[in-house]
């Protein structure tokens, strides 16, 4: 098989996250849009990037893109497309869609027309009239935006946000990837010291240590992909090989994690341990009112509790208090918190905020804010 179109999505805001990670993988030539990054890859890329994205949501295959602003059309152009180079025929299909500001809006129609567009051509390729769809599965999904459809495949199958190490998760837990993209974009290193003194379930920190280890995000867990003919399962296994050997030893991360609750710890650390990082992180229960700061240098990246998280309005700005009783004389310290309370930076008393990014955990609209140290 040539060349093939694929579709990084991301959660809008991290799109150029995800691209410094594609470039870093070996990739080039982007289409950059909301939520997607799109490029030409190899087959065997699909393994890679599977394994290797931390930041990213899903990796597609674009199997197709048409205008349509009738069923006939949609039909039609669905069929002519080239769904026997992945799909055999025992192959289970779904459909899943979405519709925005387009002609054809019944999404569940439109998955249905698309579903039987892609059933008469394996059964014309295949010359069967039944097919039993008892093997792999393919989910295709259709997205039509002013008329325009794009057809995909999904290769990840769970979100790529799902490590596979995280047990306890603490009431409102923040993704995998935001975690792992707050670590990116505070360009935190191995050789800084690291602290989250409200660490909930331990992912901030536990992103940070695969990070500083060199550990693939996805090394443990299963994609959909894995089950497809098409897709030989030498490249996977070349892949996982690759990134064991990859892995830095333990022992060299200065890791520290804090949280009031004793149970909470205890998930963190259990959580580590799943992530083969247990060695290389510090967790502690005490509150952050009675954390010392011994060191002049160092980072605070941090999703302290906000919103629905918090009981009473007097409790998170009891936190946001002694956060900046903590770090306010403390200007060699890089200080980033996570938050949808734009309250904030009125409370953290040392400086305006160096840089405002507005972000998304899950469909929570939250601020990334950034004070660099002085």
């Amino acid at each position: 098989m040539k060349n093939i179109k694929l579709i990084v999505t991301s959660t809008f805001g991290f799109e150029s996250v995800v691209k410094k990670e594609l470039i870093a993988l070996g990739f080039d030539h982007f289409i950059v849009s909301d939520g997607k990054i799109e490029f030409d890859a190899a087959i065997s890329d699909i393994p890679k990037l599977n394994i290797w994205l931390r930041a990213a949501d899903r990796v597609l295959i674009k199997i197709g893109e048409f205008h349509a602003a009738d069923f006939d059309a949609l039909f039609d152009q669905t069929k002519s497309c080239p769904w026997n180079d992945w799909i055999n025929e025992n192959s289970k299909i779904t459909v899943i869609g979405k519709s925005v500001k387009s002609t054809l809006q019944s999404v569940r129609s439109n998955q249905s027309m698309v579903k039987r567009a892609i059933i008469k051509k394996m059964q014309e390729t295949y010359n069967k009239e039944m097919l039993p769809e008892t093997g792999p599965e393919f989910v295709v999904q259709v997205s039509i935006l002013k008329d325009i459809v794009q057809l995909t495949i999904d290769t990840s199958g769970a979100g790529l946000h799902k490590r596979g190490y995280r047990v306890d998760t603490g009431d409102v837990p923040i993704r995998e990837n935001l975690a792992a993209a707050l670590v990116l974009l505070s360009f935190w290193n191995k050789n800084k010291i690291l602290i989250d003194p409200m660490c909930g379930s331990g992912t901030i920190l536990i992103e940070a240590a695969m990070i500083g280890r060199n550990i693939a995000p996805g090394l443990k867990r299963k994609f959909i992909s894995e089950e497809w003919a098409v897709i030989n399962n030498k490249f996977w296994e070349d892949e996982r090989l690759c990134a064991i050997k990859v892995i830095l030893p333990s022992g060299n991360l200065r890791i520290f994690g804090y949280d009031i609750d004793k149970k909470r710890i205890e998930g963190c650390k259990t959580n580590a341990k799943n992530a083969g990082v247990e060695s290389d992180i510090i967790f502690k229960d005490q509150d952050i009112k009675d954390l010392e700061v011994e060191h002049e240098n160092g980072m605070v990246i941090s999703n302290p509790p906000y919103g629905v998280k918090m009981a009473r309005e007097s409790d998170l700005y009891y936190i946001y208090d002694s956060i900046n009783a903590v770090f306010k004389n403390k200007p060699g310290w890089s200080i980033y918190i996570i938050t949808s309370d734009k309250n904030f930076p009125k409370y953290f008393k040392r400086a305006k905020p160096d840089k405002v990014r507005k972000l998304y955990n899950g469909t929570i609209e939250v601020n990334y804010y950034q004070y660099q140290k002085k």
